[in-house]
Formats: C-alpha cells, structure tokens, sequence
C-alpha cells in the first residue's frame, strides 16, 4: 500500500505545473459553445504562462476561436508568454483595441520583445497603440542592434542621487505611482547620470530613514554597455550573481536596466538554441509547420548525406578486402558507431564550455589532452571485448586484433576531434553547436572505416 502512494506521487510529480487536462477539455467545450462567461470563469486563475501554453497546444482553428471568445480579457503578459512561431499569428487575430490595450501595461522591454519578430503593419499597430512618450522610449530600444543589451533593457530605472538617505528614498518611492511594476534594485546615480551602485529594497526597508544610501551599496555591482551582446549579459547575470544591472550608453550614462528575468530567458534560449543545433534541427518549435520544419532539417540532412557519401567512398577503396571477408560488412558498423558516440560525447561537452566561457586558451591544450587519454582508455577496453566477440564470433584471432586496433584509434580520434572541431570553428567565427557535429561525424566515420579496412587489408589478406 505505501509503495502504490509513493508510485501515485511520483506520477503526480510528472506532470507537476502542467496544464489540467480536465480543465482544457472545459476551456475547449466553452469555446465549442460559444460561452463567454464560462469561458472567462476558466481562464481567470490561469497564469499568462499557462495560458500561452495552452494556445501553443491546441490547434489553429480552436485557437483563434479561443482569442475572439476571450477578447477583452486578453492581457498582455500573455503574449510575451508566448512562442515567437505563434506570436504573430495570435497578434493577427486580436482586434486593434484589444491588442492596444493589452500592450499599454507592459514594460517597455516586453514590448521591444513583441515587437522585433514581427512584420512591419503589426509592428506599426502595435506602437500606434502606445503613447507618444512610450512610443518614443520603444523605438529608441529598436534603434538598438539585435541580441544587444539595448534591445533586452527596460527604459523604466528607479534611481535616486547617490547623497540621499534611506529616508528620502522610501519618500520618493512612496509618492511616485508610476514605478515598474516589479523591480529589485534602486540604482545611485551621480550628477552626471552615471550609475555608481546598486541597493536592494531590502536593505532600504531594513535601515534607518537617517542611513546613507552609500553605505547599503551592493558589492556585486556591474554595469552592462548598451551594445553588449545579450549573450554576454547572461553570462554576466549568471557569473555574477546580478539580480539587476544599469545598462549604460557610449557616454557612461544610464538609460536602462536589465533585469534577472530577462537574462534567464536568454541564458535559456541560447541553451536551448545550441541542443537543437547540436541535432541539426535549426531553432523550430513544436508550433512549427510542416513546410517550415522540413526547410529547417533540410540542410542538415544534405551536409549529412556528404558526409556518408565521404565515408562510403573510403569503403569503396576496399572492395575487394570486404569481398574476401564478409565478416568486415558486419563489424564495420560497430566501429563507426562506437566513434561517433564517442565525439558526440566529447563534442557536447566542448560547445557547452565554450558557452559558458570555462574552455579558454589557458586551458584548451589540457582538456584536449584529457580528451584523448579518455578516448584512449575507453578505446583499450572495447579493444579487449571487441577482440574476444571477434575471435568467439568468426574464430579468428587475426579478425579480433584487426578490430581492437581500430576501436581504439577511432576513439581517440573521435575524442580528439570533438573537442579540436568546435575550438577552431569559434577561432574562426563560427558557431560551434551549428556545424561541429558534421564536421566531427565525418572524421570519425572516414577514419573509423580507413583505419579498421585498412588494418584489415595488411592484416588478412
């Protein structure tokens, strides 16, 4: 009985912070029957997350019957929720008010979000809806380059004179009602607009009116340049432990702030844009069309199809060994598996160091080294079982030398190049997670079938 509870939870903890599906089949039914109220009933204690999900789960037709049915209801945070595939479908569906009403109250840098995958009329109606002062701030953020700090920063900063107190500042936030809805830091800034510190709310609300603000200051400040990539802010975020950061113009002067939410999401997305890479599957998403998808893998495929092509043709070379002993048709196999397997794991490893900025000059030559004597002591294991299936398998100890010989040149070749191939991409301005792994199949596939039909031909004939 304990252990049914135990297996009871363990399925609840599977689809823990998933969309009800009870709850979607009533969302769906109230759309089906046009609704509106009961509709609103079920929408209301969902959180814009899930209900963005929700519309990324159900199909085309349910969901633009869902966003007329809902109409004034819809929020805005809603729509910076959403998938950038289906973004602009859902903003194509909102009526021009809804649509101004439900982008009023974001922050400008959910705006910017919005609006930078959009086509030009939607991009137009979406700052229509702003006011002029808005409308100003957003385009400023646009004029940006993309993927920069000045695309990710929102306008609104809480900043304060770096000679007040505690006193002046809980004053100033207490009669101020156009604050940002959510934020952690109150920036001091000195007479030339130029951020010098950071001070969480907390140590403003734990201190004395009569407490310098100077003196509450957070060690970990940093300050972001507004054309730094985005990628490195995350990295910053991630490195520094920031919660906020000012972001700063050519000049040293505050015009922004980014925020931790805003640098997880690109921390996430940039994770996430290098495992589908590593796949060969470009950036699709699950919303994605069949015509869309099929474009994305398609390169993929063709790179790969060389590649085999290259491997087919060393193959080639040793026709007339492979014809002698068909033993070598069936062993081939494992020897190029067992390589790319191998590089993979090395290479996966490699593009992910490279990311996070742990695999450096200072240190390339070391992990290289560590790549090689792993692959080298994987491959003298496999070597051993390998030779034994072949000498059990065929009765030939000559076939089983033959086999363990190869395996363990091809994984150390297959460790050496997993990590080699994506340190010379990034030296050469490429990114590792887009082509490394072709580059690296096609080593270990043409040296994995060279060195073990080649050993072979010495060897057997």
């Amino acid at each position: 009985m304990e252990d049914m509870d135990i297996d009871l939870a363990r399925e609840d903890d599977s689809e823990a912070y998933m969309l009800d599906r009870k709850n979607v089949s009533a969302i769906l039914y109230a759309v089906e029957i046009e609704d509106r109220q009961k509709l609103t009933e079920l929408m209301e204690p969902l959180h814009a997350a899930d209900i963005a999900d929700l519309l990324e789960q159900i199909n085309a037709y349910d969901r633009a019957r869902l966003i007329r049915l809902y109409d004034r209801e819809f929020d805005g945070d809603i729509l910076s929720e959403l998938d950038e595939s289906i973004r602009e479908e859902v903003i194509a569906i909102l009526r021009p008010d809804v649509l101004a009403d439900a982008v009023r109250d974001l922050d400008s840098d959910d705006v910017v979000d919005l609006l930078e995958d959009l086509e030009e009329p939607q991009q137009e109606a979406i700052l229509d809806a702003l006011e002029d002062a808005d409308r100003a701030v957003v385009e400023q953020s646009l004029s940006y380059p993309e993927n920069s700090a000045g695309r990710l920063m929102q306008r609104e900063v809480v900043m304060a004179p770096e000679h007040w107190n505690v006193g002046q500042a809980i004053d100033f936030m207490r009669t101020h009602d156009d604050l940002p809805e959510q934020f952690y830091h109150m920036v001091l800034v000195n007479p030339r607009m130029h951020p010098v510190g950071n001070v969480t709310l907390g140590k403003i609300m734990g201190a004395h009116r009569a407490t310098p603000l100077q003196t509450l200051v957070e060690e970990s400040f940093q300050v972001i340049p507004v054309n730094q990539d985005e990628e490195d802010v995350a990295y910053a975020f991630n490195q520094y432990h920031l919660i906020s950061a000012p972001v700063v113009d050519e000049e040293g002067r505050i015009v922004g702030v980014i925020t931790i939410d805003d640098a997880m999401v690109v921390l996430d997305e940039e994770h996430e844009e290098d495992i589908l890479r590593l796949a060969g599957v470009g950036e699709g998403s699950l919303s994605d069309r069949v015509f869309e998808t099929t474009m994305q893998r398609f390169p993929w495929l063709a790179v790969n199809l060389v590649t085999a092509v290259l491997a087919s043709l060393v193959i080639s070379m040793f026709e007339e060994t492979i014809a002698r002993f068909v033993a070598l048709a069936v062993l081939m196999p494992i020897v190029a598996s067992m390589g790319g397997n191998a590089g993979t794991q090395s290479l996966t490893v490699a593009v992910r160091a490279l990311a996070t900025k742990d695999l450096t000059r200072s240190n390339v030559w070391r992990v290289i080294r560590r790549e090689a004597l792993v692959g080298l002591i994987n491959g003298l294991v496999f070597a051993v079982v390998m030779g034994l299936v072949g000498l059990a398998w065929f009765g030939s100890p000559l076939l089983g030398g033959v086999i363990a010989v190869a395996m363990v040149i091809n994984l150390v070749v297959a460790g050496l190049a997993g990590t080699i191939v994506p340190v010379l991409l990034e030296k050469a301005g490429v990114d590792p997670a887009l082509a490394s792994g072709s580059f690296v199949t096609t080593v270990t596939d043409v040296v994995g079938f060279f060195a073990f039909l080649g050993l072979a031909a010495v060897m057997l004939l």
